[in-house]
């Protein structure tokens, strides 16, 4: 099935999204997200390829038919790159490249070149360069020239090796590099977190899916200047901020990197030492799209990364976000208590204000609980909230 938005733009933005269909549920939702992906990495879609199928075809994922209506889609549309919403084999899609005559790249690759486009500071674009080289790695099928020019090229092979040998152990030289660069910058963000843990200064991060808001609810608290945007994975760099509460101590806000469905593991590795922030937190702050059709899956995605990075038994108040777009008030009851009576859910709009007040009632009675705590000697072993599974997600 093919469709083809209109607009006229030129050919090295064009591409073809390419979906199919494995019956395994969510199917609309995965093509829009791939088309806002699309978007966010300023390209043009030119042509959707629709289709199904049982399993992927293992020499082109989409099978001889499926590759001749996108051979179709490339001749009428003037486009120039065609874009899975999956992940491709390296053969896979060097045998794609050489029938279509075009660049081919997977769900992650978009996912990674809008990262490399995004990251800002010194300690982002090291992440993103490493998740890129580690995803090269396992895609030198043919000689990665560009590799060797960057290193000086000549003299650099030794005796009998290959093009691919070479580059294989360019490669590996460079991810070394940044892997101790890294962690250089990982201790000493683990100094400055020592340092506050000294201070007993309480810390929350701010975590939820892409375009969820977590941003402009960041802005909102500690009058910040984020880079924030309708689009996926606006924010990439973690930014930390000092957010002082009422009657209370100040205490340290992070805003993180948004998540989404199916991750590539490279990042999530990659992106470690930013997601530390989020691992060392006392409270998080889970910001959910309220008005999404499938926020409860996107909450399920959210914390599955969350338990991949060892975070998933830190407290969470989950916050229903953008409210102003659902025609809702926070009203006076804009949050809900759990068995205990702490603050488990909140409803709110980061770019209106409303309801934020409730955020910071939450975090001051988080902050009292850990005075008393310290007080009496005792810690703690209850969750803030009632658990994921306890937790009601629908707006009244």
């Amino acid at each position: 099935m093919l469709d083809r938005p209109a607009g006229n733009t030129s050919e090295a933005n064009a591409a073809v999204l390419v979906s199919l269909d494995f019956n395994d549920g969510d199917y609309a939702e995965n093509l829009e997200e791939l088309r806002q992906l699309a978007a966010s990495d300023a390209l043009a879609i030119r042509a959707v390829i629709k289709g199904g199928r049982s399993r992927p075809d293992p020499a082109t994922f989409a099978g001889s038919g499926k590759v001749g209506e996108i051979t179709v889609a490339l001749e009428q549309t003037g486009a120039s790159l065609v874009i899975f919403n999956h992940d491709l084999s390296p053969a896979q899609q060097r045998n794609l490249e050489r029938h279509l005559g075009c660049r081919v790249i997977d769900r992650t690759s978009l996912i990674l070149d809008i990262f490399a486009q995004r990251a800002k500071s010194h300690e982002g674009k090291l992440q993103v360069e490493l998740a890129q080289l580690e995803h090269l790695s396992t895609r030198l099928v043919r000689g990665w020239t560009h590799l060797e020019r960057q290193k000086g090229g000549i003299g650099l092979r030794g005796p009998g090796e290959t093009q691919l040998e070479t580059d294989r152990r360019l490669l590996g030289k460079r991810v070394k590099l940044l892997k101790e660069k890294l962690a250089k910058l990982q201790h000493q963000r683990e100094l400055q977190r020592r340092s506050r843990q000294r201070a007993q200064m309480m810390s929350v991060s701010i975590v939820g899916y892409t375009n969820a808001g977590k941003s402009t609810l960041f802005n909102r608290l500690t009058r910040a200047h984020t880079y924030v945007a309708d689009q996926l994975f606006a924010t990439l760099d973690a930014t930390t901020r000092k957010l002082f509460i009422p009657d209370h101590d100040s205490l340290v806000i992070s805003d993180t990197v948004g998540f989404i469905r199916d991750l590539p593991h490279t990042l999530v590795a990659a992106f470690r030492a930013t997601l530390e922030e989020t691992v060392q937190a006392d409270i998080l702050l889970h910001i959910v799209d309220a008005g999404s059709s499938n926020r409860d899956e996107q909450i399920a995605e959210v914390n599955k990364v969350l338990k991949e990075i060892g975070a998933d038994s830190i407290p969470q108040i989950l916050v229903l976000n953008k409210i102003d777009l659902m025609s809702l008030s926070a009203g006076a009851t804009g949050y809900g208590r759990d068995e205990c009576g702490r603050i488990m859910q909140i409803r709110l709009s980061a770019k209106t204000g409303e309801g934020v007040e409730f955020i910071k009632l939450a975090l001051s009675e988080a902050m009292q609980r850990r005075i008393l705590q310290r007080c009496e000697g005792s810690s703690e072993t209850g969750s803030l909230i009632g658990g994921y599974a306890a937790l009601n997600y629908s707006i009244e």
